[in-house]
């Protein structure tokens, strides 16, 4: 039974801001908000008194010490259960490479990383992250697939195969277990490749060119040499292939020769050259201003257009020139003839402002860009019906199968499925899929005869989540005629994968765009209204729709969060904790997603964790492909593997993927809840968070809350400084010099 009292200290509703730390009205928390955990104690902030009625500075004294030693209880089990897992792993078989040393325990360690799904970070193209993500490799070439759908298993190789790449890897140094990674890069003869080139052991997922070159002594001994131009190709490669994996479809060459350098090239344009000249990758230049008006005849030739010199991988420089001659032929194709434009014009006067603009905008053009937060969805949800009734084929795309749910909910006042669709022999089509369920054909409408999506109108939501070869894939699948919508709000975080589509589109300006003009309702929608044009705005919440939680230390934070999410929430603002998610900056640290969905685990769902460190009911996110999260729940494990449930649709995850592909989803981070949103969401920003902000972070994080957003405040001025002064980090592509190159500016 708890012995607190109850405070006398009010949290009015807040910002987190500047100040958020050092004023009381913002610092406290609402007495709704505190839990019988700190029995005794005051939020931090205010001037009130203990339970014993000693002073303020005691009870935080006191509050502490609690935290200090929960944290150390913490601790101490974590610890307890290591020990257990190590006496476990003793009277198992002693673990291959287990004594292994040097260049060899760093390639055994590169294994380990691939083998649970880590990638070293980019980090001569980004700010390293504290922390390396688990995420599945990327494949050679990706292929979304529907969240439903069991995940594909590796592709069987020859015992034979194996074991002749193994027999070269361990000559030189490396774990034999690093074969069917070397054969799934390298292909057929892989062994006889990396005798010729041991540098091309750097095409393996994790192998960083410091590893390689260990490999390369030991298989070349003396004729292993730094100006080796094998190994000034591979470098170049693994380069752009890191960069790949920050967001950029191609590199500045000067900034590639840079890298070069830093990575003890002794001559970066040497190698750059040879790998061009080997066609490993691709050469551009792209003018960086528009082309000059004609000149009258007899006039001097005006000076040559500056240009930029651009280095890219094959794989991104096809789908990114793909990409611009698939929206080239929708922006210039046609539109079908779907009934007199007194049809659209009745269908645009019927619905509101905004609506009615992106109506008329699609009725006369193929490809247009419709911006907007959560509430404009409902403006895309008025054109599919209006385009139905007007008896074209329209279907809409989600990022998630969350975001395909809750835009069905959208379109239910329309009845779609009494449109030209009618009702198929499985039920009535809702016109909505998964961009991924589309694209495989597990949802939507299917293909012509022609291969192209059977259907006159595409909608795709969450368009900033697009990138350059997904987006490829879906310009290149739409029949001649069809229209083409992006719809997406353009101050959240971009996709996961190269290319930045929404964003350069909108830069481009080679089609018309459409502003919503509905903004996002209640104190939430203010507040991130306000962050999404840098400013971070006080905003009233009468409702505790928005409130403020200050923390001092990691320790205090998670305690925070876990209070939060299982007591305070639910308690005043009647949102259940399984409604409620939390999203942190990072994955590691001390209050990263591992620490907190520990945390979270121990008090919503404790259990040994006996299906791979997962219990029957434990929340967790499935990634079936980097860039896509879904959030479910486990309902059991057999010998198929784990099976789960998403969005109600059952998941069966094999278990030699559930490491790679599984994690507890308590925590997010915003980068997984990007396409998703809750009634309640717990934002936690702690101390050592404060260089991994940005201003689309917090839009992100912030709106993913419905109803209900708590901050656990523990950055100071970062936050606010984060807000104005740190924008989305660049991305290097040429989606806008190639839409520029074949579509005039629509102005």
């Amino acid at each position: 039974m708890s012995t607190e009292p109850e405070t006398t200290e009010e949290a009015e509703p807040g910002t987190p801001g500047a100040g958020a730390t050092d004023d009381p009205q913002t610092a406290d928390t609402d007495a709704d908000m505190v839990t019988e955990a700190d029995a005794g104690t005051t939020s931090s902030g205010g001037e009130g008194t203990t339970a014993e009625g000693g002073t303020e500075t005691e009870g935080a004294a006191d509050a502490a010490k609690l935290s200090e030693a929960a944290a150390e209880l913490a601790a101490q089990r974590l610890e307890r259960e290591r020990i257990e897992r190590r006496k476990a792993e003793r009277q198992g078989p002693i673990e291959a490479g287990a004594k292994l040393s040097g260049t060899a325990a760093d390639l055994l360690a590169a294994v380990r990383a691939v083998e649970s799904g880590e990638k070293p970070a980019a980090t001569a193209f980004r700010d390293p992250a504290p922390t390396p993500r688990r995420t599945v490799a990327p494949e050679p070439v990706r292929r979304p697939e529907p969240v439903a759908a069991p995940a594909r298993t590796s592709v069987t190789v020859a015992p034979e195969a194996v074991a002749a790449v193994g027999a070269v890897l361990s000559e030189g140094g490396a774990p034999a277990a690093l074969a069917p990674g070397a054969l799934a890069a390298l292909g057929e003869g892989a062994d006889e490749q990396l005798r010729e080139d041991p540098w091309q052991l750097l095409q393996v997922a994790g192998v960083r060119p410091e590893q390689a070159d260990g490999f390369a002594r030991a298989l070349l001994g003396a004729e292993c040499r730094p100006d080796d131009e094998r190994r000034g190709r591979a470098v170049t490669v693994w380069l752009l292939d890191q960069a790949a994996l920050a967001g950029h479809t191609a590199l500045d060459a000067p900034a590639l020769t840079a890298a070069l350098a830093q990575r003890a090239v002794p001559d970066p344009d040497a190698a750059v050259q040879s790998t061009l000249a080997e066609g490993d990758a691709l050469v551009f230049q792209d003018a960086l201003d528009p082309a000059p008006p004609a000149q009258e005849e007899g006039a001097e030739e005006s000076e040559e257009r500056p240009v930029r010199v651009l280095i890219g991988l094959e794989r991104y420089a096809l789908a990114e020139e793909s990409l611009a001659d698939g929206l080239a032929r929708v922006m210039n194709s046609v539109p079908k003839a779907d009934g007199s434009a007194d049809g659209w014009e009745q269908a645009a006067a019927s619905a509101t402002r905004s609506a009615a603009e992106l109506i008329r905008a699609v009725a006369g053009h193929g490809l247009v860009l419709h911006t907007g937060g959560d509430a404009s969805q409902a403006e895309a949800a008025a054109l599919l019906h209006a385009a139905r009734g007007l008896g074209l084929r329209g279907w809409a795309a989600a990022h998630t199968p969350s975001g395909r749910d809750g835009f069905t909910v959208r379109t239910a006042r329309y009845d779609l499925p009494d449109g030209p669709s009618g009702d198929a022999e499985d039920g009535p089509v809702t016109g909505v899929a998964t961009v991924a369920g589309l694209l495989s054909g597990a949802e939507g409408p299917g293909r012509d005869a022609d291969g192209a999506f059977d259907l006159d109108l595409l909608i795709v939501l969450d368009a900033p989540q697009l990138d350059v070869e997904t987006a490829a894939m879906l310009a290149e699948s739409l029949p001649d005629g069809a229209r083409l919508v992006l719809s997406g709000d353009p101050g959240v975080l971009w996709s996961a994968g190269p290319g930045r589509v929404f964003a350069d589109l909108l830069a481009a300006r080679v089609c018309p765009q459409v502003a919503s003009r509905t903004p996002d309702p209640g104190p939430i929608g203010e507040l991130v209204s306000g962050v999404g044009i840098g400013e971070l705005n006080q905003v009233e919440a009468p409702g505790k729709e928005v409130v403020i939680v200050p923390v001092r230390d990691a320790g205090e934070a998670v305690h925070r969060t876990v209070q939060l999410v299982a007591d305070s929430v639910p308690r005043a603002i009647g949102i259940p904790a399984e409604q409620t998610q939390v999203i942190t900056p990072g994955h590691g640290g001390a209050v990263g997603t591992r620490a907190l969905n520990t945390a979270l685990k121990e008090r919503l769902n404790p259990g040994p964790g006996r299906f791979g460190g997962f219990d029957p009911e434990d929340r967790v996110a499935y990634s079936p492909a980097p860039g896509r999260t879904a959030v479910g729940h486990v309902v059991k494990a057999d010998a198929d593997g784990l099976h789960l449930t998403c969005s109600g649709l059952p998941v069966v995850v094999p278990k030699e993927r559930v490491e790679q592909s599984v994690r507890h989803g308590w925590a997010l981070t915003a980068h997984q809840a990007v396409g998703l949103r809750w009634p309640a969401a717990v934002v936690v920003l702690p101390g050592d968070a404060a260089a991994a902000l940005t201003r689309p972070w917090v839009y992100t994080a912030f709106g993913r809350a419905e109803r209900h957003l708590s901050v656990v405040h523990g950055v100071e001025q970062a936050l606010q400084r984060a807000v104005a002064e740190i924008p989305q980090k660049p991305r290097t592509t040429r989606l806008p010099a190639l839409l520029k190159a074949q579509v005039p500016a629509a102005g």
